[in-house]
């Protein structure tokens, strides 16, 4: 499809429902930017994995996802959190260590968990959303619910994914697998590592399987409903290889520098929410408010109190 074509088919697409999803996408934007500059000032204690760049990824899926539906994120999980619904406050909060946090500041930014909104939890563990899911996957088979698992490339090389799409084929489960293929494993190219193409690994095992624009917020939500649909239905596992990229380092301060020459540049013209932005009106009023909402957000989280201390926690770890 030319670029033309591309554009005159976003046309067409609801302008509401368009403007929902650049809103969300770049709440996502400017709560990571927001993170990283608390970080930086010392407010936000451990460490921090951004989202930046992937936002049609988690918002693209997340958007065709029912109220009975599950997800299992990574440990750069803000940006599955968000896509969700998690309250924002809630979760800036959290990263802050607040006892207003979802987890009562006790999580911090890798772990996590708000059931209210279908997150069964954010892994540190490389491939753990995997096999959350797929146990969430057999629960829901009979509550016509499907369990999604975001995950990295790198996790595809971890015991947790082979094991798992198995048994959810064998067992016909209602899960998505959602690889974002963002290129690196930290700092390693995904090639250097990983043998074949990833896609290839689940079609394998008889899983329909597809290779998608992750930086096409469209792309991912036609891709994610069928997949869905799929699952939900009783046919089983479906696997969706989202190409994308991360704007930013691995975590913290990781300058990435082992880029290759060029690449952010090429990846930052493939921007996500620039390529929405495009092709919608109203884009202005939406990014005002995200604004003045990511002001108030820094401004109560700054001001919630910290939890107390659990004396029961401290004399276990004393005794």
């Amino acid at each position: 499809m030319s670029r033309a074509q591309a554009s005159k088919a976003e046309a067409v697409r609801d302008p509401d429902e368009a403007l929902e999803l650049y809103r969300r996408m770049l709440l996502i934007r400017r709560f990571e930017d927001t993170v990283q500059d608390l970080f930086l000032k010392g407010e936000v204690h451990g460490t921090t994995h951004l989202y930046s760049g992937q936002e049609a990824v988690a918002v693209g899926v997340c958007s065709v996802l029912q109220a009975q539906d599950r997800v299992a994120g990574t440990y750069r999980g803000h940006g599955h959190a968000l896509a969700l619904g998690v309250e924002p406050q809630g979760l800036l909060d959290e990263l802050l260590g607040r006892a207003s946090g979802v987890c009562g500041g006790r999580a911090g930014s890798m772990n996590v968990i708000d059931l209210e909104h279908r997150l069964i939890g954010c892994f540190g563990i490389v491939g753990g959303s995997i096999a959350a899911a797929t146990g969430a996957a057999l629960a829901l088979k009979r509550q016509d619910g499907v369990a999604v698992a975001f995950f990295g490339d790198g996790a595809t090389n971890q015991g947790y994914f082979a094991e798992c799409l198995n048994f959810a084929k064998v067992f016909k489960l209602p899960a998505v697998y959602v690889c974002e293929n963002n290129l690196y494993g930290e700092f390693t190219p995904y090639e250097q590592v990983t043998a074949g193409e990833i896609r290839a690994r689940a079609e394998t095992l008889g899983i329909a399987a597809r290779t998608i624009d992750g930086n096409d917020v469209w792309a991912v939500r036609d891709a994610a409903a069928e997949a869905v649909e799929q699952a939900r239905s009783g046919d089983g596992p479906c696997f969706i290889e989202a190409l994308t990229y991360r704007f930013v380092g691995h975590s913290r301060s990781d300058p990435g520098r082992y880029r290759k020459p060029g690449e952010l540049d090429e990846w930052r013209e493939r921007d996500p929410l620039k390529r929405l932005r495009d092709s919608i009106e109203g884009a202005e009023a939406v990014e005002a408010s995200v604004e003045g909402e990511i002001e108030q957000l820094v401004e109560n989280a700054l001001a919630a109190p910290f939890p107390s201390p659990d004396p029961d926690a401290r004399e276990f770890k004393d005794g």
